[in-house]
């Protein structure tokens, strides 16, 4: 713990010391540890928990996360606030989600809700109050304007962040992001945070533990469909295809079994004929694979000849690419090895080193 408080000495007598902010705490250990670390570096620390739209037929949580963020908040003996964001978090990220799927698209919530919510009205909420800066329990880092990767590379919420403006960044804190879970536990821990053994939250950003197709089941009709391999012929049924993505091998039944045990994954989509195709091969396609992203933001302009590296999905694998800005609209991401789970909607996010640059959404 010595390098620590250390490291919150170092912070102290930085300037900065003694500026407004408002914390979004969640109720869980990590926003506790931002808003503690925040104000033991000497910030004029509010607690801000944001309430976002639930569906009906979901179990109430959010009265008891709020619970929770009041009792932090209280033995941090720091001002709470709430912030209703249900209309924010209903357009821009539940029914952008519903949308997209309805498209035979994979949209990624967790971006849209730091884009739309905490990143959008939180933020402009706090500009308008007059406040310096806001700061949430993300992994990641904030190092002279750049978004970098949070040291604890298994927690590491970077990917979740691209869609961060440089401008946006001169307002935003992610405390945290310098420390491993491990070490943010004990932190909690050390200071008795009413959350220091609270497990972590799961599901959909915000709404809690339940899976997509769960969620989406309430909202897209069941259809079903047939399955079909790279021949065409009929090898299974599914409940339709607008609940998968490509690169999935689970959620639909094959019922002409083989010898060959190898699983099926989902290599196409036909969403007029509600077909699924699927193969045991992911790589059998060109060597080389292009795609277009757009909506991109860059806080660094990429170079054409430069090898980056880029991630499709959260801790998906990290795989090297070249990047050509094509216009303001599209960017070309350039993949020396084919990937068959690429799908429209997903977020492509790009990284030079520990420095995340930017990124887009898959066309």
């Amino acid at each position: 713990m010595i390098w620590f408080f250390r490291h919150v000495w170092n912070i102290v007598t930085q300037p900065g010391h003694g500026k407004r902010v408002f914390v979004g705490v969640s109720g869980g250990v990590d926003s506790s540890v931002a808003a503690l670390v925040l104000k033991l570096y000497g910030y004029q620390v509010t607690g801000v928990f944001i309430k976002t739209w639930q569906p009906d037929w979901i179990e109430c949580t959010w009265r008891d996360e709020r619970r929770d963020a009041i009792r932090v908040c209280a033995h941090l003996e720091i001002p709470f606030i709430e912030l209703d964001l249900e209309q924010e978090y209903r357009q821009g990220v539940a029914d952008y989600m519903i949308s997209e799927y309805l498209k035979g698209r994979t949209p990624n919530p967790d971006v849209m809700c730091n884009r739309e919510v905490k990143f959008g009205g939180f933020l402009k909420h706090a500009i308008k109050q007059g406040v310096d800066y806001v700061a949430t329990g993300h992994y990641a880092q904030n190092i002279n304007g750049q978004l970098v990767k949070g040291i604890d590379s298994d927690k590491d919420q970077s990917y979740f962040l691209w869609t961060l403006t440089c401008k946006q960044l001169e307002r935003i804190l992610f405390p945290v992001g310098h420390l491993p879970k491990s070490v943010t536990r004990l932190i909690a821990a050390w200071y008795q945070l009413p959350t220091a053994s609270k497990k972590d939250s799961q599901g959909i950003c915000f709404i809690g533990d339940i899976n997509m197709k769960e969620f989406l089941g309430h909202y897209i009709e069941e259809k079903h469909g047939n399955v079909v391999n790279e021949q065409g012929k009929i090898i299974g049924f599914h409940k339709g295809v607008l609940f998968f993505t490509l690169g999935e091998r689970h959620g639909f039944v094959i019922t002409e079994k083989t010898i060959d045990d190898r699983p099926y994954y989902v290599i196409g989509k036909d969403i007029e004929q509600n077909i699924l195709t699927v193969s045991h091969d992911l790589s059998q396609n060109p060597i080389v694979q292009k795609i277009i992203i757009t909506e991109c933001v860059w806080r660094i302009i990429p170079k054409q000849d430069v090898l980056y590296t880029a991630q499709i999905r959260y801790h998906g694998e990290i795989k090297s690419c070249k990047v050509q800005i094509v216009n303001k609209q599209y960017t070309e991401i350039i993949f020396s090895e084919y990937d068959g789970t690429v799908a429209g909607g997903q977020s492509i996010v790009v990284f030079d080193g520990v420095v995340c640059i930017g990124g887009g959404i898959v066309r």
